[in-house]
This record gives C-alpha cells, structure tokens and sequence, in this order.
C-alpha cells in the first residue's frame, strides 16, 4: 500500500490534467489564482465522469467566477486577525484557543475561509507558555490548514507538552484528511493522537456523502475504535448540497460511519467565494425540512459565524 506522504506528492495541482481524468476537457476553469489547485487523486476517483457539476468537482476546480470581487466579502472573513494573541495562537471564544500549526493542506477547497492568510506561528514553546499562564483555557483546538499534515512525531510532541498543562481539559482538531486522504488514519497517528490523558475531539469536514466511500468509512470508524470522539461540519454551498436530498443522504450516511453532523455552515464570506452563498432564508426552510425528515441527533446545528460574537450565531 502506498502511504499517505507519497498520495500527497502524486496529488493533482494542474486543472488540465484534472479535467483530461474526469473527460471535461471543455469544461472553462481560471487560470488567474494565487490559491491553486491541489487536490489527492483517491479524491478525485470519487468524481463522476463527464460530469460538470459533480459535487466534488464543484468544490476544488478553480472557476473564473473567483476572478469577481464582492463588496460584502473580504480575506478575513471571521475575524482571524483580530483574535490573533500572538502569531499562530488565536482566542474567539471563552475557554478555549485555536492553534494554527500549517497553513499547509491537502486539498484547496474554493471556499476555504483562510485562503488568503499569511499567519506566521510563534515559537513552540512562546505558545505553550501562553497557554500556561491563562487558566482559564480548558480547551485546545488544533487547526490551520490542517494539522494532521504534520509529521506524527510533531504531533506526538505536542500533544503531550499540552497534556502537561493541568487547566487543559480537552484536546479537539478540525481535520479535512481522513476524508480526502484516508491513507492518513494509520497505526501511527492512532497511538500519536490516543497516548495521552487526553480523549481527543477531531471534527472532520464533510460536505457531500459522495466524499465517503469504503476507504474514508473504514479511516473513520478506526478513529472511533481508538475511543475518539468523532464529529462533522460541513458548509452549505450554493450548487453543491443546498437541497434536502443531499443535506439528509449526508447526515444517514454520516451515521452509517459511526460520526453525527455537528455544524452545518452557512458560508464564511471570504473573496472569490461568493458563487457559493446560499440564502439564509433558504437555510432556515432546509433545517425545518431536515427537522421533519430526521431524527434530532441527525440534524447539525445551522449556524453563522460572525467575527467578534463570543458564539457561532445560531439560524
């Protein structure tokens, strides 16, 4: 079996070749992006052939409309900046702080809300002092980028000198990889994330149930098995899965790998992502439809976030 390093290296970052697998040779793309293409080949096998719109496609493929500028959107959508402690550290929220470890990825993702960021991280150790000396801090957020990217041995490092700080009592990551790099969940970084005192959160990032196949499904439920606790987000995404149909087949198959929708997002306003938004008054008729169509523990919670709220604002 190939590892995951070497599925990252062969990833495809050029639209050409991109379109010539999936017989859209026609089909326009933008050739004007500083945030290119990048996205893993066991990915790009889940696409549908000869499909322009496939929800996948949809997701990573660069389009000219990218290229339009919005009066309403801008590079920092959330906030970032303005909760920035000091670099690579950031507090939104009471209790808990986010730890940009990379801005690197393995896949770009067109509506990625930090594509234009140009955060630079602080020293290791300037972070985990900072960490010290607020009790308060009963959570640690690992993010980026993403950081499962990290070699194991990082992450091991870690994760152990948060574990040493007594006032942190949880450990989450927000991860996009076991879904487009199943490869990543291996013996390895189950022990990395499970040999500490921790029970480690890891939300992954799922928009479409055709992002889930029989690799990702058994990448998840080797999460579970460990005894990590598990979660989705997705984001609503105009063309992609702003229908009932989609939203609801996403959160059964969700269930089917042992994972229950946590957030679903209405869209960060980010430039060159404005093609993407969804209404909220239709997000609102969604969530009523999901209400009535699945159970509660099936239904994520609609949400808006809105720089400098203390709280993801509630639809």
């Amino acid at each position: 079996m190939i590892d995951w390093q070497s599925n990252l290296r062969q990833a495809i970052r050029n639209p050409v070749h991109l379109l010539e697998l999936l017989e859209l040779s026609n089909l326009e793309y933008s050739t004007n992006n500083s945030f290119n293409l990048l996205v893993p080949m066991g990915y790009v096998k889940r696409m549908r052939k000869g499909d322009p719109n496939d929800p996948l496609l949809r997701q990573i493929l660069p389009l000219p409309k990218e290229n339009q500028k919005s009066v309403q959107f801008n590079n920092d959508p959330v906030g970032d900046l303005a909760a920035e402690k000091i670099p690579g550290l950031l507090q939104k929220y009471h209790g808990r702080v986010l730890l940009l470890l990379t801005t690197a990825c393995a896949i770009h993702c067109r509506y990625c809300f930090r594509q234009h960021s140009k955060f630079s991280n602080s020293q290791y150790q300037s972070i985990l002092n900072n960490i010290k000396t607020d009790s308060s801090i009963t959570e640690v957020i690992l993010s980026g980028g993403d950081p499962l990217i990290l070699p194991d041995n990082y992450l091991a490092k870690l994760i152990n000198s948060i574990a040493n700080i007594s006032h942190v009592k949880r450990l989450r990551i927000h991860t996009r990889l076991p879904i487009v790099l199943p490869e990543r969940v291996n013996s390895e970084l189950l022990t990395c994330l499970t040999n500490s005192r921790f029970q480690p959160i890891i939300i992954v990032h799922v928009n479409h149930a055709n992002e889930i196949d029989d690799k990702v499904k058994q990448a998840l439920q080797s999460l579970i098995a460990a005894g990590i606790t598990v979660l989705n987000q997705s984001v609503l995404l105009y063309g992609i899965n702003d229908n009932i149909t989609a939203l609801t087949n996403l959160s059964e198959t969700l269930f089917n790998c042992r994972v229950l929708p946590y957030y679903l997002h209405l869209l960060d306003r980010v430039q060159g992502a404005s093609h993407f938004e969804v209404e909220e008054s239709k997000a609102i008729q969604l969530l009523e439809q999901m209400r009535i169509q699945l159970p509660g523990y099936l239904v994520p919670k609609v949400v808006r976030e809105v720089a400098g709220m203390p709280y993801k604002k509630p639809l």
